[in-house]
């Protein structure tokens, strides 16, 4: 029986082509946060699964990740996420550290959301966090860095929208103005986090199911739904205009203005189905209309950090899978040609190894990325090599004397030849490789 060629289900492979573009994404990433001060740091892809139990969601631990008794018995999870591992960082030395704290990591998660098979359970995800500031300050922060992020690759601010929700108001019109319970309350929360995946007549059915046959019958059904339908904080009931988390929200977004973020809007239906998120949330979303994934998501969670035995810490973060930001640069065409890093292929003819292997350790001195034949092989057969890993230019060394040390320099997109010294040669390839 022969060994399948297939990852194990659910998980990724990278063939050098794929590293490429991820290690491109990434790179440019990293060039964009460490601008504002932020500091890489990783931490253990098994968690203790209490520690997603406190605070992320039952729904999470229970049915999307990874988890299995190790060898001393203990329940472990593969992490579904960072959040809770980089507050758990934060705590352990949380008298040493200096705030505010400015943190973000790159980190392989891993969500079971496909039991068969069908798609990508293994991700990279970038997480982006804050410590220490107590105000709006802190999330205007971070949404210009996905803004920047998003620019950075050539995205238009027109290409994308900013949604961003307040868990306080959320719980204050729930709560107070529709006189849900706590129970009631959970229900609804998990049902909108779910409403862009129903149809309003099984959404409809839902609220009509949380709510008692008193409250049906006082209406309250309708005017959840009614109140669900708003679209702007302008368009909040009267009722409700006087709410301070109102105000916080048109503060932020004023804020984000005078950062020239002109691309935000109050979506009352912004939830984001975490218990540990505080007060505000956000989202960027695609405004095309084949990609209904978010690219990022995030918000504030200040009573995260106090879980673990240590004075509490206000803190805000985001999220952004690299397959939702790749989904959202391929629709765009934002995603430069990438096939390869090497510079160059030395091919030789004759029996001249040792003069090419020297040409290429000068031509690496020199700055150039090359890959040496060493098969030995037919010059037809050399070619076919180098085409096939997709490098534009072969340099051939021959069997032949030549006072000025020029060499062939082919382009294999062209079919051109030209005859060059090696400084030439450098020029001509570096030129190329920053015209990409």
């Amino acid at each position: 029986m022969s060994l399948s060629t297939q990852p194990y289900s659910g998980a990724r492979d990278f063939y050098p082509e794929d590293k490429l573009i991820h290690n491109f994404i990434f790179n440019n990433i990293r060039k964009v946060i460490e601008k504002y001060g932020y500091e890489e740091y990783d931490g253990s892809i098994l968690e203790p699964v209490e520690l997603f139990l406190a605070k992320s969601s039952a729904d999470l631990v229970n049915d999307q990740s990874y988890h299995f008794r190790d060898r001393g018995g203990r329940l472990v999870v593969m992490r579904p996420e960072v959040t809770p591992s980089v507050s758990r960082l934060v705590a352990s030395r949380r008298y040493d550290l200096g705030f505010p704290l400015r943190w973000y990591s790159i980190a392989d998660i891993w969500r079971y959301e496909d039991p068969n098979g069908e798609g990508l359970n293994q991700r990279w995800q970038l997480n982006v966090d804050n410590f220490g500031i107590t105000n709006l300050a802190a999330e205007q922060e971070l949404i210009q860095i996905a803004v920047n992020i998003l620019k950075r690759f050539g995205a238009k601010q027109r290409m994308y929208t900013i949604k961003l929700n307040s868990r306080r108001l959320a719980e204050y019109l729930f709560k107070d103005y529709l006189g849900l319970d706590l129970t009631q309350t959970g229900s609804l929360v998990k049902l909108i986090d779910r409403v862009k995946e129903l149809d309003f007549t099984t959404f409809a059915a839902n609220v009509d199911v949380l709510v008692t046959p008193s409250q049906r019958e006082a209406g309250l059904d309708s005017k959840i739904l009614d109140l669900l339908r708003t679209t702007s904080l302008d368009t909040l009931p009267e009722a409700v205009k006087d709410c301070p988390y109102i105000t916080e929200i048109k503060t932020l977004i004023n804020m984000l203005e005078e950062s020239k973020i002109t691309n935000v809007v109050y979506d009352i239906t912004l939830i984001r189905d975490f218990d540990y998120y505080s007060d505000m949330v956000f989202e960027i979303h695609d405004n095309e209309p084949k990609n209904k994934q978010a690219i990022f998501g995030g918000g504030r969670y200040d009573d995260l950090v106090g879980l673990f035995g240590v004075d509490d810490l206000p803190a805000a973060g985001f999220g952004m899978s690299d397959i939702d930001l790749q989904r959202f640069l391929s629709l765009h065409d934002l995603l430069p040609s990438l096939t390869t890093n090497t510079d160059l292929y030395v091919v030789t003819v004759g029996d001249v190894y040792n003069k090419a292997l020297l040409v290429a350790n000068e031509l690496r001195d020199m700055g150039v990325a090359v890959a040496l034949d060493t098969t030995l092989d037919v010059l037809e057969k050399q070619i076919e090599n180098a085409t096939k890993k997709k490098i534009k230019y072969i340099l051939i060394v021959e069997d032949t004397e030549s006072e000025d040390e020029h060499y062939k320099l082919k382009n294999l997109t062209t079919g051109e030849e030209e005859s060059h010294g090696l400084a030439r040669i450098v020029s001509i390839v570096k030129d190329y490789r920053q015209g990409l």
